[in-house]
C-alpha cells in the first residue's frame, strides 16, 4: 500500500456508494489517480503524431519520391491510401482488442508495427536493393504503419476512461487525439524540408524511423498495466461491463447513438476530403502549392488551438452536447464560405482566414464527440463506440472522395491555372465543392435537429456517489414540471418504502 500511496496524487475521492438489496447501508469506495497516467498519454501522444507523420511522409513530396523509386504519381499516392483501405476492415478487430485483451497489449503491438514498418521503409530504399525491389519494399512497411494505425487512434477514449478521473477525461482526450494532426502538420513542413532533391529520400526516412524506434521501447518498457490498480471513477470500474457482440448491439439499437454515427461520420469525410483535394482545388484558380500548404497549415494548428479551448471548456461544464452542436453548425458555414471564396481570383487572404476558421471550429469538434459517443452508449466499451464512428467516417471518405471526384469537369479556358496536369485540361471543382458544403450543412441540420440523449456515464458516476443526477436531454424527458429525478416519477412526494428490517436498521442508526 505503501508503494502504491507513491505512485499516486496526494488526494483520494472518498464516494458512498447506495447498496442496491439495502438503500439504506452504503460501502466505502476508495478512487485514485496515479501520476503514471501522464507518462501513458505522453507515449501515446508520440506514437499517434509518429504514425500520422509515417502516414504522409511521401504526399509533399510525391514528385521526387516517384523519381527516386521509378513509378508513377498515382503509385506514390497509394502509399497514402492503404491507410484508409487497411483500416475499415481492421478497426472491427481493434475495438475488439480493446475492451477484451486491454490497453496495454494493444499499445505496444500498435508500438511495434510501427516501429517495422517505419524500419521496413528504411531498408526498401537502400542501395543495396535493385531498383525494382524498392517500392514493394516500401509498401510493406507503409502496410504495417498501416495497421498500427487503428490500434493507436482507437485508443484515446479507452486510456481516459480507465485511468483520469471525470474532470480530465475530456482534455485528456483532446491531448491524445490531437497529436494525430500535429504529425500530420511535421510531416507536412518537414518532409520538404530534408528532402530538397531526390537523393535525400533515405534521409527522410531514416529521420522518421528514428522516433519510432523509441516509442516502441517506451511503450514495451514504461506501459506495464492496462488498467490501474485503483480505478479513478465508478464507471471506471465497469469499463468493460458488456462483451463486443453484445455491445454491437446495444449500439445499434441507440437511436442517438446512430445519429452521431452517421453525422459526425459525414463531418470526418468532409474534413478528410478538404484535407486530401485542398491543392487540387485551389490551384485552379491561380493559387501556387506553397501557398495551398500554407492553408493546409492554418488548417491544422487552428484545429489544434480551438480543440485545447474547447476540451477545457467542457471538462469544467460538461456541455457535450451544446458544444458539439455549435461547433458542426460554425463548422459548416465555415466550409460553405470555403466553398465560395476558393471559386475567387485573388483572395489569397480570405482564402486563409476561412480555411483557419474551418479548422479552429472543425477539428476541436473531434475529442468532444468521441467523448460523447462514450456518454451517449455507456456502458458499451470505449474502444467500440469511439472505433465504429471512426469506421463510419473511413467508409463515407471514400464515397465522398469518389462523388466529388466524379463530378469534377474539364475546364475549356483556364489562363491563371498553376496545376501541373501534364497535356490534360484543369479541372473545375465549383460543383465539387458546393456538393461538399451542402453535405456538410444537411448532416449538420440533422445533428442539431434529432440527437439527443443522457450523459448515461455521468448519470451512472452520480448515482454511485448518491448525488444528483446531471441534467440532460433525452429521447423521453419529463415534464418540465417534474422533477429531474432518475426514475422520471411524476411526483415529487414518492419515496422508496423501506421494509421492516430496514426501518429498524434506520432507527437504531438515529
Amino acid at each position: 500500500m505503501e508503494n502504491e500511496d507513491n505512485l499516486s496524487d496526494e488526494f483520494r475521492v472518498h464516494v458512498a456508494v447506495p447498496s442496491k438489496p439495502n438503500p439504506i447501508l452504503k460501502k466505502l469506495i476508495v478512487f485514485k489517480v496515479y501520476k503514471r497516467r501522464w507518462f501513458i498519454l505522453f507515449v501515446l501522444c508520440l506514437l499517434n503524431c509518429s504514425n500520422s507523420m509515417l502516414w504522409l511522409t511521401f504526399a509533399p513530396v510525391a514528385d521526387q519520391s516517384a523519381q527516386f523509386m521509378g513509378v508513377t504519381l498515382d503509385q506514390i499516392n497509394w502509399l497514402s491510401i492503404i491507410y484508409m483501405v487497411v483500416a475499415i476492415p481492421l478497426s472491427f478487430g481493434t475495438t475488439w482488442m480493446l475492451d477484451t485483451l486491454g490497453l496495454r497489449i494493444t499499445l505496444v503491438l500498435g508500438s511495434w508495427l510501427n516501429m517495422l514498418g517505419a524500419v521496413l521503409r528504411f531498408v526498401g530504399v537502400l542501395g543495396r536493393l535493385v531498383s525494382a525491389a524498392k517500392f514493394p519494399v516500401v509498401m510493406g512497411g507503409q502496410t504495417l504503419c498501416a495497421l498500427a494505425q487503428p490500434l493507436v487512434i482507437f485508443t484515446p477514449t479507452k486510456l481516459t476512461a480507465l485511468w483520469f478521473p471525470e474532470h480530465q477525461r475530456a482534455t485528456a482526450n483532446m491531448i491524445a487525439s490531437m497529436s494525430n494532426p500535429l504529425g500530420i502538420l511535421v510531416a507536412s513542413i518537414f518532409s520538404p524540408m530534408i528532402v530538397g532533391t531526390t537523393n535525400n529520400i533515405p534521409s527522410l526516412l531514416f529521420i522518421y524511423a528514428v522516433p519510432a524506434v523509441i516509442i516502441c521501447f517506451l511503450a514495451t518498457v514504461g506501459i506495464r498495466d492496462s488498467a490501474p490498480p485503483t480505478p479513478p471513477s465508478a464507471s471506471a470500474e465497469s469499463s468493460n461491463s458488456e462483451p463486443f457482440l453484445e455491445g454491437i448491439k446495444l449500439l445499434l439499437r441507440n437511436k442517438a447513438y446512430m445519429i452521431l454515427l452517421l453525422c459526425f461520420g459525414s463531418g470526418i469525410a468532409v474534413f478528410t476530403c478538404f484535407s486530401t483535394l485542398l491543392e487540387q482545388i485551389m490551384c485552379v484558380r491561380g493559387y501556387p502549392n506553397d501557398f495551398a500548404g500554407l492553408c493546409g497549415g492554418l488548417f491544422v494548428v487552428f484545429g489544434i488551438v480551438g480543440a485545447g479551448f474547447l476540451g477545457l471548456y467542457v471538462d469544467k461544464t460538461k456541455k457535450f452536447i451544446e458544444a458539439t452542436k455549435v461547433n458542426m453548425s460554425l463548422s459548416a458555414l465555415a466550409c460553405i464560405a470555403f466553398s465560395v471564396v476558393s471559386q475567387m481570383w485573388n483572395q489569397g487572404i480570405a482564402l486563409a482566414v476561412v480555411c483557419s476558421l474551418f479548422g479552429f471550429f472543425g477539428f476541436s469538434i473531434y475529442p468532444v464527440a468521441m467523448e460523447l459517443s462514450v456518454e451517449c452508449s455507456y456502458p458499451v466499451g470505449e474502444a467500440t463506440s469511439a472505433g465504429l464512428i471512426f469506421i463510419s467516417g473511413q467508409i463515407q471518405s471514400v464515397i465522398y472522395i469518389l462523388l466529388l471526384q466524379g463530378l469534377t469537369k474539364p475546364m475549356a479556358d483556364s489562363p491563371f491555372s498553376t496545376c501541373s496536369a501534364g497535356g490534360d485540361a484543369a479541372l473545375s471543382w465549383r460543383v465539387p465543392v458546393l456538393v461538399m458544403a451542402g453535405l456538410c450543412s444537411a448532416f449538420t441540420c440533422c445533428f442539431v435537429i434529432f440527437f439527443h440523449t443522457e450523459y448515461r456515464r455521468l448519470d451512472a458516476e452520480a448515482q454511485a456517489s448518491g448525488e444528483k443526477p446531471t441534467l440532460t436531454t433525452c429521447d423521453s424527458m419529463p415534464n418540465s414540471d417534474d422533477p429531474p429525478d432518475s426514475n422520471n416519477k411524476p411526483n415529487s412526494d414518492d419515496k422508496p418504502k423501506l421494509t421492516t428490517q430496514d426501518q429498524k436498521e434506520e432507527q437504531a442508526s438515529g
